[in-house]
C-alpha cells in the first residue's frame, strides 16, 4: 500500500514540474520567437555596441541611431557594459558576433582586444563600423567618429589662445588603454609643446567616471600644488576637476578646458567655472554609423574616415550653440 502511495506521489510530482517546465519554456521559448521574428520584419539587425550603457554621451549616440534606424527599417539593439569595464565590453562584442547580426558599430579603445573581433565579425561576413574610437589596423570597413587627435591639438590652441604667461597643466584622461584618449592627449600636447610658457605637470586616469576624475584631481594638485590649467580629455574629467577646485581650492581661478556638451558641463561652461568645452557630435555619429552599414549592406563602398566636426565651445557662444541644436539639449531632451 505504501509502495503504489509513493508512486502515486512520485508520479504526481514529476506531472506538476513536467508541465512547469513545459509551459515556462515555452513562454521563454515564445519571447525569444517573438525578438527574432521582430527583427525579420525589418531589412537589416544591427547592434550598437558602447563603453557604457548608463553614460550621457552614448545615449545621444543612440538616439541618432535610433532615429536612422527608424528611417531606413533596421532593427536595432543598443548593449553594452553599465559602466566601462573592457572585459564586460569584449564579452558583449563577442557574444553578437556569435548571434550573426547583420551590422555591428563599436569603439576600437584597444587594438590588442578589439582588432581579432573585429576581423572575427567581418570573416563571418557581419559588417562593422567603429564610432567614436577608431580601430585603424583592424579590417573594419568605415570608422565615423571625432578626429580625436586634431580635437586634442584644438584643446590645446584654446589654452593657448585664452591664457597669457607661465601656465602649469594637469591632464585628467579618462583611460589610459584607450586609443582616443591617448590621440586627445597626443594632440594637445602636440599643440603646446614650443611654447616655452606652458609646462605640462603630469596626467592621471580617472576611469572614465566623476569620482575617478575627482581623485585624479585631487592626486594631481597634491602632487603638483603649482597648477594652473587643467586639460580633462573625457565627458565626466571636467565635473570632477571642477568639484574638487570648489571645494580645495574656492578662490583660485584656473583654467578648465574639458570636453562634451553634457548638461551638466554646460552649465558649468555658463557659471564660469570652466572655460571652454571640446564640442564633439555624438547624435551625428549615431545617425551616420547606421546610415554607412546600410550602404555597405546595400554592397556600396562608402569612404573609410567619417570624420564628424569638433570645435571649442566657449562662454560666449553658449546661447547660440544651444538654440541651433535645440532638442539634443535641455530637460526635455535629457538623453537620460
Amino acid at each position: 500500500m505504501r509502495q503504489r502511495f509513493a508512486f502515486f506521489v512520485f508520479i504526481l510530482l514529476f506531472s506538476v514540474c513536467f508541465f512547469l517546465m513545459m509551459y515556462y519554456g515555452e513562454k521563454t521559448f515564445f519571447v525569444k520567437k517573438t525578438a527574432k521574428s521582430e527583427a525579420k520584419k525589418q531589412a537589416y539587425h544591427f547592434v550598437l555596441i558602447p563603453e557604457e550603457t548608463d553614460n550621457e554621451y552614448w545615449r545621444i549616440i543612440e538616439k541618432g541611431a535610433r532615429e536612422a534606424a527608424e528611417k531606413y527599417n533596421v532593427y536595432l539593439e543598443y548593449l553594452g557594459p553599465k559602466r566601462a569595464n573592457m572585459g564586460e565590453h569584449v564579452r558583449i562584442l563577442d557574444k553578437e558576433i556569435a548571434g550573426k547580426v547583420d551590422g555591428i558599430m563599436t569603439q576600437g579603445i584597444s587594438e590588442d582586444h578589439f582588432t581579432p573581433l573585429i576581423n572575427k565579425a567581418m570573416d563571418r561576413g557581419i559588417s562593422v563600423v567603429t564610432v567614436d574610437a577608431d580601430a585603424p589596423y583592424s579590417r573594419r570597413e568605415v570608422y565615423v567618429g571625432t578626429d580625436n587627435y586634431a580635437a586634442g591639438f584644438l584643446a590645446g590652441q584654446a589654452l593657448l589662445e585664452d591664457t597669457e604667461g607661465k601656465q602649469v597643466v594637469g591632464i585628467v584622461t579618462g583611460r589610459f588603454d584607450a586609443s582616443h584618449q591617448r590621440l586627445r592627449v597626443q594632440g594637445f600636447r602636440d599643440a603646446v609643446e614650443k611654447e616655452k610658457r606652458i609646462e605640462i605637470a603630469g596626467i592621471k586616469e580617472s576611469g572614465i567616471s566623476k569620482t575617478g576624475a575627482v581623485q585624479a584631481t585631487y592626486d594631481l594638485l597634491k602632487e603638483h600644488p603649482d597648477i594652473t590649467a587643467f586639460y580633462g580629455t573625457s565627458a565626466l574629467d571636467g565635473l570632477g576637476i571642477a568639484r574638487v577646485i570648489s571645494t580645495m581650492r574656492p578662490n583660485s581661478d584656473p583654467y578648465i578646458i574639458t570636453f562634451d556638451t553634457l548638461p551638466e558641463n554646460m552649465d558649468l561652461l555658463r557659471d564660469g567655472k570652466i572655460d571652454a568645452i571640446v564640442v564633439q557630435h555624438p547624435y551625428e555619429m549615431g545617425y551616420r554609423a547606421v546610415e554607412m552599414l546600410v550602404e555597405l549592406k546595400k554592397g556600396n563602398h562608402p569612404e573609410r574616415l567619417q570624420y564628424t566636426q569638433s570645435h571649442i565651445l566657449r562662454q560666449r557662444d553658449l546661447d547660440q550653440f544651444l538654440k541651433e541644436n535645440k532638442g539634443l539639449f535641455g530637460d526635455e531632451d535629457d538623453p537620460d
